[in-house]
Order: C-alpha cells, then structure tokens, then sequence
C-alpha cells in the first residue's frame, strides 16, 4: 500500500545549495551565512548576488551587478500598453502576474540564463509601482539610475526619495522576503521549469501561487487585525474571540519554524528604528505579548511565535506602505529566489511527476473498459 503524504508534507524533492531553514533551531542560511546578519548589514544587491552566484560580491562585482539591474529597470513599451489596459478593479497581483507574463514576448528561452534573472529582479518593482501610481491617478515615474534597487522602487511608489532608515527598513523586509527553501511559490516554479518551459513561464506560475492568502497574503491579515484591535485595552478580548472561535491569529506560528522566526526579530530592529514612538508599532509590540500570551493558554505545547509576516506588517506601516503593496513587494523580494531555484534546477533537471491514489469508480467488468 503506497503512503499519501498530503501537501507533500516532509517530502524531499530535490537538493539545493540556495537555502537552508533549520525550523527547530530557527535559523535560516543563504549560501552559507545567517540570513539574519546579511539582512541586517548588505544591501538588496548583495544579498540578490549571493543568492544568484552563491558568493558574495567584491567591489568589482557588486557596481557591476548594479549597473546591470539599473539598466533593466525599465518598461517596455508592449508592457506599458498591456498594463494601461487592465481595468483598476483587477487584483493587484493578477495585474503582477499578468505583465511580468507579457515579458514573455522577449527572448526568454529554455535554459534559463542569469541576465533573464537580472531582467525579471530589475523589472517587476517597476510594474508594481506604475500599477499602483496609475490606480492613484497620477503619473508613473521613470525609474532613476542614481537610486539603488529599493531606494529607487520607494522612489517610482512615492514620488520622494526615502530617508535612510525608511529605505534600510525596506531593504531588511526585501533582504530576509528573498528566499525560504522549498516553498509553494518556489516548487511551482521548479515544477514549470523542469518541463524545460522559460525562466518568465516559471516564475508566472510562482506569482499565480504566490496570489494565494495562504502563502503571500499573511502581512496584510496582520495589518487588518491590527487594525481591528485599535487600542491596546482590546487586544485580549478580540485575540481571545478569534481564539475561541478556532481561528487563526495572522503574523504567529509557521509550518516550518517550531521556535522564533530569525527573520521576524531582525524585522522589528529595523520596526523599531524606523518607527521611533509611532503608536502602531507600540501597539504591534503590545500585541505581540499578549497574543503569546493567549496562545500558551489555548493552544499549550505548540509553541507558535511572531512570524515574518507579523514585522513585516509593522515595517510596511511604519514606512507608510499601502497595504495593498504588501504581497506584491513580497513577490518583488521572492524574485531573486525564484530565479536561483529555477537556475538551479535546469542545471540538473529531471521533471516533476509525483502520482495520486485514484478514489473514484472502477467498471464491474472488463467489456466497460
């Protein structure tokens, strides 16, 4: 009798020299350093390098790798067409999804090669941001060159140039957003390029899962539920409520994590900087003790903790980042993920071909067949 591991739950499917999460110890690497400490101390293109290359960059490297993202950053003008005619009302990562698939007129091709990568890093935050200032009413901005990658998409979404600790707080969120192992997203992705399809194909099918609530819409359920709550003397009735009730309580616990997220405290460092004595954050930071609290009681021996997606939530807030933007930006940080995965396993593929048990109706005899 075959085993059915649903959800291909503690299933190894491939080897990858990308990531590694140790869910019991919290720790989360990338190419062999703490994620948490290339968050906190590189920029986004050191980190999208070492992720790509599996080294980080030298001097030479590094400007050179920038300047290749700055040149990619750009909207071609069959883009700029398809983006005016999506109608406002479509969701925003439908809209994501939609155009980085039109980039599929270029010359994507099997294999995948890393200037795709550099294209598809360099590009989507460009989409995002005309997308949303477009939604606004206002006018799409041209990407500058003079700005590095995340200070230039705060820049094409706001209209300013960010202040330092804005742009570090961002960075961090994209830095530590970058890569996560073999997640849903990331299997799609693996799963499309392994039938020898294009890098654009792949990561089309890493955005449509991404669009899912499960995987990429935890930080706006945690800015809902902040909201919801208001004033610290409400948090213990509504989490209790939402407790009660069997619910979830968005930004705590993950399936992989069994102590704290890394990632989540090197988040509220930077909450914390930006966010100074902002009253959203003293209330996240309230919150966050109380929800703990709670779920000792009801749900004792789980051990569920803050997330990422709990200080992600803090961070976009306290940046002013619209809600809306949450899972996008996500999808914008994961590209650089994404593309290593699928680099990787066109490297040495072999397709995905799992099987599933039949449950339905056999004919009584063999003239039915």
């Amino acid at each position: 009798m075959k085993l059915i591991y649903r959800g291909l739950k503690g299933i190894t499917c491939a080897e990858t020299a990308i990531s590694h999460i140790d869910g019991e110890k919290g720790h989360l690497i990338y190419r062999g350093y703490d994620a948490k400490d290339i968050a906190l101390q590189s920029s986004f293109e050191e980190a999208a390098y070492l992720i790509l290359n599996g080294a980080l960059p030298d001097e030479r490297q590094l400007l050179a790798f920038q300047e290749e993202l700055a040149a990619e950053r750009g909207l071609p003008k069959h883009l700029i067409g398809l983006l005016e005619t999506l109608p406002d009302e479509m969701d925003d990562m439908a809209v994501l999804r939609t155009a980085v698939s039109g980039l599929g007129t270029d010359s994507f091709t099997y294999p995948p090669k890393p200037e795709e990568a550099i294209k598809l890093i360099a590009v989507t935050p460009t989409i995002i941001a005309y997308r949303y200032r477009r939604k606004q009413g206002k006018e799409a901005l041209s990407p500058e060159a003079r700005y590095g990658h995340v200070e230039n998409y705060l820049y094409m979404l706001t209209g300013r140039q960010p202040s330092a600790a804005q742009k570090k707080a961002l960075e961090t969120y994209m830095i530590l957003a970058m890569e996560h192992g073999m997640n849903a997203s990331t299997f799609s992705a693996r799963v499309t390029v392994s039938t020898e399809s294009d890098l654009v194909s792949a990561v089309t099918a890493a955005l449509g899962t991404m669009k899912g609530p499960l995987h990429g819409g935890a930080p706006s359920g945690v800015t809902k539920m902040l909201k919801d709550i208001g004033e610290k003397e409400n948090a213990e009735a509504y989490l209790t409520a939402k407790l009660m009730r069997g619910e979830r309580l968005m930004g705590f616990g993950h399936r992989v994590y069994k102590t704290k997220d890394p990632r989540a405290e090197a988040l509220r460092i930077k909450a914390e900087e930006v966010a100074g004595n902002d009253p959203s954050l003293d209330l996240a930071l309230y919150v966050e003790k109380e929800a703990i609290r709670l779920l000792e009681q009801y749900k004792p021996g789980r051990k569920l903790y803050t997330n990422v997606e709990f200080y992600a939530a803090a961070v976009m807030q306290a940046i002013d980042v619209d809600n809306d933007l949450f899972t996008p930006t996500f999808s914008a940080s994961r590209m650089a993920g994404w593309c290593a995965h699928v680099l990787e396993q066109s490297a040495d593929n072999m397709i995905y071909r799992p099987s599933a048990k039949y449950t339905g109706a056999f004919p009584e005899t063999a003239q039915q067949l």
